[in-house]
């Protein structure tokens, strides 16, 4: 019989959806035999495994009723067991306690539809598709441009993110920080970065914000606003734009006098006004000048204003970015900010 008529008569005989059910089942029988036929060799804590297993590969419809099976074969089993002692009778609680959680976790799974590891696996790589829109794209060889992310729990998932395009001789780039911190501002954060990932090559610049603002004041969101800066850069000129939605404001360092000046932008919090307007401060970057673009995690704690913490972050900037732009972005976002909050920041340097 050839290889795909083989597939077929399994296919036939075991769904492949239901083969690692198959699999999980059948190890579930011969434990329990084993605890049965040899007792005491074979521990009652051993139905823990499939147990395990079943809540990481199985689907939402089929979890439910293998946890169920498992505890229906320990409940044939215990009968077995020459003492039902302390240790028995612990063993069986912690097994039902377990089996207990697991089937919560089920319903609550239910609502995404796949297993536990696929799951993950799409939701990272959905996480990773779309951060990659705030990757730099390729620049001409006298431009420099880096960004860097931290995130207030130490994980992937933050409320502060960068999205970066390329546009007809144009660099389009936006710093956003999304209400919240960490994990708990990294769903939405995802969500906004994807749009406003889209919005950045669609829109003209000076209708990005426009755009993101209507996006914002559409999501049925609890904590539905966000700050933003947005730098149009010209790659050939170095004419820039610059529209700030209620964020902290860019800083240029000027080649000739080495020294940075905070470039004051103004425009209101992102989803809270609906039409509001977002002027420009426009500019021309010459050789050797650079750029900061970041979010509050930057500049400011508890116990420090922003102010003082943009005067102590350009300070920084002096001191680390003298002489050396590449890998400034990374040395800068390790020596300043809060721990206890996301963190973004945007260099950029004309060479």
């Amino acid at each position: 019989m050839s290889s795909p008529s083989l597939n077929a008569a399994a296919n036939r005989l075991v769904p492949r959806g239901s083969r690692t059910l198959v699999l999980l089942v059948s190890a579930t029988v011969l434990i329990g035999l084993a605890i049965w036929l040899l007792d005491p060799s074979v521990p009652l804590v051993s139905l823990l495994v499939p147990l395990v297993l079943s809540s990481l590969v199985l689907g939402p419809r089929q979890l439910p009723w293998f946890v169920v099976f498992v505890l229906l074969v320990l409940a044939l089993v215990v009968p077995t067991q020459e003492e039902i002692d302390l240790r028995v009778a612990l063993t069986v609680a912690i097994i039902f306690g377990l089996g207990f959680v697991v089937l919560l976790s089920s319903f609550r799974r239910t609502r995404l539809g796949v297993a536990g590891i696929q799951g993950e696996m799409m939701f990272v790589d959905l996480r990773d598709r779309i951060l990659r829109q705030g990757g730099i794209p390729d620049l001409p060889a006298e431009w420099y441009a880096a960004s860097e992310l931290r995130s207030a729990g130490g994980t992937p998932f933050a409320g502060d993110f960068v999205v970066a395009s390329r546009v007809e001789g144009r660099l389009e780039v936006a710093v956003v920080d999304v209400s919240g911190k960490g994990q708990g501002a990294g769903t939405r954060a995802l969500l906004l970065c994807g749009a406003l990932g889209g919005l950045l090559s669609a829109l003209p610049p000076s209708e990005f914000l426009d755009g993101a603002n209507r996006f914002l004041l559409q999501q049925d969101w609890d904590e539905g606003f966000a700050t933003a800066i947005h730098l149009s850069l010209d790659l050939t000129t170095g004419h820039y734009d610059i529209r700030s939605a209620g964020h902290p404001p860019a800083a240029l360092r000027h080649a000739g006098s080495g020294r940075w000046e905070v470039l004051d932008s103004e425009g209101p919090i992102l989803g809270l006004i609906d039409g509001a307007s977002f002027p420009a401060v426009s500019g021309e970057m010459r050789r050797g000048d650079a750029l900061l673009l970041y979010t509050d995690g930057m500049v400011e704690t508890r116990n420090r204003d922003i102010a003082l913490g943009i005067d102590r972050m350009l300070g920084q900037a002096e001191r680390l970015l003298r002489g050396e732009f590449e890998g400034g972005a990374t040395r800068l976002v390790e020596a300043l900010g809060s721990r206890n909050d996301d963190r973004a920041l945007l260099l950029v340097h004309r060479r």
